[in-house]
């Protein structure tokens, strides 16, 4: 585990956009397809434009909170290990797991190689899409949230940040996929 406490690169311009807090005030309707999105792969080449599975596969999307490539939420942290642990299992159900980051792509290819992620990791510095999603934010970073999107691209589940319940666990989402 990282225990890190070298602060340098916390205090950037995206901290300071993010640092008041804003409730997640997400109003995305369930059977209704969020917003498109495409955002810069980071452990690989391109981007990744949301709506190229539409009519393929579900999608899990993962919005997670890294500050920096050194500093991580301390509720985020051991989930983004358990969602990489079980990107397998997620693939396995016939879903794509996306993972989205407020870091830049810079600070992103060093998570990725630190932590050794496997699934596709997309770099949001200007949380565009997190705003979008209507995730909300706290003390420097957007909050955290996941999202479970059918085959056809329609929202079929949500679970927004609250300090009770940070993040939807890897058997939720399993179980939120199995529905589908």
């Amino acid at each position: 585990m990282l225990t890190s406490t070298d602060f340098s690169g916390l205090f950037n311009q995206r901290f300071f956009n993010n640092f008041l807090p804003i409730p997640a005030t997400n109003k995305l309707y369930s059977e209704v397809c969020p917003p498109d999105f495409e955002l810069p792969l980071v452990n690989g080449e391109g981007s990744i434009r949301l709506s190229s599975y539409r009519g393929k596969q579900p999608v899990v999307l993962e919005f997670t909170r890294i500050f920096t490539e050194k500093q991580y939420c301390p509720l985020c942290f051991p989930h983004i290990k358990a969602m990489n642990e079980a990107y397998e299992q997620f693939r396995e159900a016939g879903a794509e797991l996306l993972i989205v980051t407020s870091t830049d792509l810079e600070q992103s290819k060093i998570v990725v190689r630190d932590l050794g992620l496997k699934m596709p990791l997309l770099s949001d510095p200007t949380c565009a899409v997190f705003r979008a999603y209507g995730t909300g934010q706290a003390l420097g970073a957007p909050l955290p949230a996941q999202y479970i999107l059918d085959k056809e691209g329609k929202l079929r589940f949500k679970h927004l940040f609250s300090f009770l319940d940070p993040n939807a666990g890897v058997e939720r989402l399993l179980e939120g996929l199995a529905k589908l």
